[in-house]
């Protein structure tokens, strides 16, 4: 930990990864998101190991669900964003994939939420915006978050660089988050590493600094 005028300035996992004052996101493991995934299964297992270690130190929880809204609350930004998920020319022809009741919008079942764990929905991509959960960490006193699941370059590389602007430090546990794209997701990686906000670490090490025998 570096130390200036008083100020601790945590550069390293080890200076952030503790249970007060760290908390785990699972970012959109939605049914609906990882069916449209390749390699999704190994993020799944990658994620399952990240909470089971995160769990068994005690460590809060956190995850977010992207939401559709129905056609009558869609807006112009939501129209756009659809048509160019489902590559559609017109906006009448798009549909909401995620809509609250349907089946894709539930949580994976290997990775369901726990009673105590906090679940969030949100429409944007950064997973703070429009969503208690900036508010739910600072009230908390926590100030640093590990973030995994899906996609690296959709909603998590946002969400890390909104953290950083919010003043919260984010960790990326590459190994349990996975890309749209392969190349989109590399390219992602390698800006999250290059802008240096973002610590990024594997689930192996998370796990090990809390403590947690490796399975």
């Amino acid at each position: 930990m570096k130390v200036i005028n008083g100020v601790e300035i945590p550069t390293r996992l080890e200076d952030v990864c503790s249970q007060p004052g760290m908390a785990l996101l699972v970012y959109d493991m939605q049914v609906g998101i990882c069916s449209q995934i390749g390699g999704s299964n190994l993020i799944v297992r990658q994620v399952s190991r990240a909470l089971d270690a995160a769990r068994a130190a005690g460590m809060r929880v956190v995850y977010t669900q992207h939401l559709s809204l129905s056609k009558s609350w869609m807006g112009a930004t939501q129209y756009r964003t659809a048509m160019a998920w489902q590559s559609k020319e017109e906006p009448a022809d798009v549909k909401p994939w995620f809509l609250r009741d349907a089946p894709g919008y539930a949580i994976v079942p290997e990775l369901a939420p726990q009673p105590d764990d906090a679940v969030f929905a949100k429409l944007a991509m950064s997973a703070f915006e429009g969503t208690p959960l900036a508010f739910a960490l600072r009230d908390c006193g926590i100030n640093a978050l590990a973030i995994a699941g899906i996609a690296t370059e959709i909603g998590i590389e946002p969400t890390t660089r909104h953290a950083t602007d919010l003043g919260f430090i984010p960790v990326l546990l590459a190994d349990a988050c996975g890309p749209g794209e392969e190349e989109a997701g590399q390219r992602a990686l390698d800006t999250m590493r290059f802008m240096g906000e973002t610590i990024v670490s594997d689930v192996d090490t998370f796990a090990r600094l809390l403590g947690v025998p490796r399975s």
